[in-house]
């Protein structure tokens, strides 16, 4: 197996370890984070936007308690595997979509959706069913509970 970590350049590895947590919240936190790693913030943009482009990471931004801004739910879809590559880029071209992953079991395509209200909610998950052509199950949640998903990547 091909060692991953080659594949990466040590401004990325930084950026993909260093900034899970601690965003910098500033007007400028690109050049605050330039600022720290010792580069240009062109550079960090542009790294960026390479692990963008590269599929390593869908999105930079905040993760909020859920339901304090806005509202939000888990949705699940059941897709033909053959399809599931297609739907899955359909579903994270939508911006209220966070992320979504696949899972062994008849509905084998999990999301989060996120909106300004349970009315624009509703309209997101009525707009996803229309372009990935799929029924889909949404599972509001009823109890909250506080995973961590930042975890300190080990190159080797």
């Amino acid at each position: 197996m091909a060692d991953i970590s080659t594949s990466f350049s040590t401004l990325e590895k930084r950026l993909l370890n260093d900034f899970q947590h601690d965003f910098p919240l500033s007007a400028t936190p690109f050049a605050d984070m330039a600022e720290q790693l010792g580069v240009s913030e062109d550079e960090v943009l542009s790294s960026v936007r390479k692990l963008q482009d590269d599929g390593v990471i869908s999105r930079v931004g905040p993760v909020f308690t859920p339901n304090r801004i806005g509202v939000s739910t888990l949705a699940a879809m059941s897709v033909p595997a053959e399809k599931l590559e297609c739907v899955a880029r359909i579903i994270s071209a939508f911006p209220e979509v966070n992320h979504n992953y696949e899972r062994e079991h008849e509905y084998n395509l999990w999301f989060v959706v996120t909106a300004s209200s349970e009315e624009h909610l509703d309209i997101v998950l009525h707009e996803i069913e229309q372009h990935a052509e799929y029924p889909l199950m949404s599972l509001p949640m009823l109890e909250d509970y506080f995973i961590d998903l930042g975890f300190k990547l080990q190159w080797a």
